[in-house]
């Protein structure tokens, strides 16, 4: 019986470890071969490189597990890339650590070590030698390295990873160390604004306070030249109107697209000063909701405190972007970032405003909201365009008064007398709480007085607060 129980003990220890090397190779890649010589494969080995799909894999790497010689100990990996014939004395070499057997290098990474580190030639072919070397963690540690791998590769040379709009049509005009810049794409050497322009002209500058490299007019209006002297021809492009315009500059492809948009120059208005709900703090700043119908119509609803405000075109801490700024109570121009004015609105009064911005034609429209009461309640009844208009706060503007008969009945509190029932109104939550109803939307909910007499009303559509008092 002993015997018995000590072959089961040994059976099931076998099986056991059995069971846990199996265990542990299930764990590795199935493209990864286990154990064997430590051996290393390239996706390719003949590369041409191309910006225009810099952040793409150029070369993936990956190499087999190697052995550990029986050891059962940890292995790790270190990958080494160099130029042939430095006996990888100039390599990149990364530590992957240990369970990585596949290594990823972009196409603009791969092309930056060509130039900077191992000083290759754009457009002439380099063969590059890639290895990998495994730790087994026994004790000595001991390092295996694989066969040498060759990769012929070609680079290219970059084109600026800057661009800027540079003249008298740029919003910015002729400062050099003020010009715009130009959005990347994806694709690095493809550059992009959208906004306003002036009549005037422009060319593309590659540096801040530097009038060359630029790019220039070419052959015609669809084509740029590149232009690295001064004394090379400055041919510049001819905006013949002002407008919102979409501008989009390949340089690899020495082309450029310049046209006229029907689309306001910001997609993005922010309101912002002493009169505003979040104050001087630019990065708070309230954005201004967009119409629907028609882009151009941006709209501020709400509480303005007594002061002054402006509309920045973001939310930048720095206070140097564009911003609409006055030109009179019904005007605004267009303040470029960084230059000198300061010209605000200032309201007051405290009140509930709706602002309108339409730059279309930089129109403004400046409103402060009055109130009014309707309904079975009131001398006046359900006829809206004689509603009773309430009487305002002498200091707040968002708190209003009416003293005087109320019958038995309903009644709620629209904000004009334009003969729509479809406006906005304040309506009920509770005896003293109320909401702005939204025009057009389905909900109709009153107050309602039981017993008819002489009642004091006061309404504050800041906190939406209400009572009524009977005299």
């Amino acid at each position: 019986m002993k015997k018995i129980e000590i072959y089961s003990i040994i059976l099931l220890a076998g099986l056991l470890t059995i069971g846990l090397f199996t265990s542990c190779e299930q764990n590795l890649p199935d493209n990864i071969a286990k154990a064997g010589p430590l051996a290393l494969t390239a996706s390719k080995t003949t590369i041409e490189l191309n910006q225009k799909v810099a952040l793409n894999e150029a070369i993936g790497l990956t190499w087999t597990t190697g052995t550990n010689h029986n050891s059962g100990a940890s292995i790790s990996y270190l990958i080494q890339i160099d130029k042939k014939g430095n006996n990888f004395s100039k390599a990149i070499s990364q530590d992957m650590g240990k369970g990585i057997y596949a290594k990823s290098i972009a196409v603009g990474e791969l092309n930056d070590s060509l130039l900077n580190r191992w000083k290759c030639t754009p457009g002439t072919s380099t063969d590059l030698e890639a290895r990998v070397i495994s730790t087994v963690y026994t004790t000595p540690t001991v390092k295996d390295t694989s066969t040498v791998i060759t990769i012929s590769v070609k680079p290219y040379q970059p084109v600026t990873k800057t661009l800027f709009l540079y003249g008298s049509a740029s919003p910015k005009g002729t400062d050099l160390n003020n010009a715009l810049r130009l959005t990347p794409q994806t694709d690095p050497t493809v550059f992009v604004y959208q906004g306003a322009l002036n009549a005037g002209t422009l060319k593309f500058i590659t540096t801040l306070g530097q009038i060359v490299p630029s790019y220039n007019l070419g052959a015609d209006s669809t084509k740029i030249v590149s232009r690295t002297l001064v004394s090379q021809a400055d041919n510049l492009f001819t905006v013949r109107s002002a407008g919102v315009y979409r501008i989009e500059v390949s340089l690899l492809d020495l082309s450029v697209s310049i046209a006229k948009i029907n689309f306001p120059a910001y997609s993005e208005v922010y309101l912002a000063g002493t009169a505003a709900p979040n104050g001087t703090d630019f990065t708070k700043a309230t954005k201004l909701t967009q119409s629907l119908a028609n882009p151009f119509i941006f709209t501020y609803q709400g509480v303005l405190k007594a002061g002054s405000f402006k509309f920045p075109v973001n939310t930048n801490a720095d206070g140097n972007q564009d911003m609409f700024m006055r030109t009179d109570d019904t005007h605004f121009y267009t303040h470029q970032g960084g230059t000198a004015g300061d010209d605000q609105w200032t309201i007051t009064k405290k009140g509930y405003y709706t602002i309108t911005l339409n730059q279309s034609d930089n129109t403004i429209s400046i409103y402060r909201e009055k109130l009014y009461m309707v309904g079975s309640a009131t001398p006046i009844g359900w006829t809206i365009t004689n509603a009773i208009q309430m009487t305002e706060d002498a200091v707040d503007g968002c708190i209003f008064n009416y003293t005087g008969p109320m019958g038995a009945g309903e009644f709620k509190f629209p904000v004009n007398r334009d003969g729509s029932f479809g406006q906005d109104m304040y309506e009920r939550v509770d005896d003293t709480h109320m909401y702005r109803h939204i025009g057009g939307q389905a909900d109709d909910k009153k107050w309602n007085i039981i017993t008819a007499g002489n009642y004091v009303i006061t309404a504050n559509i800041e906190t939406l607060s209400l009572s009524f008092v009977k005299q």
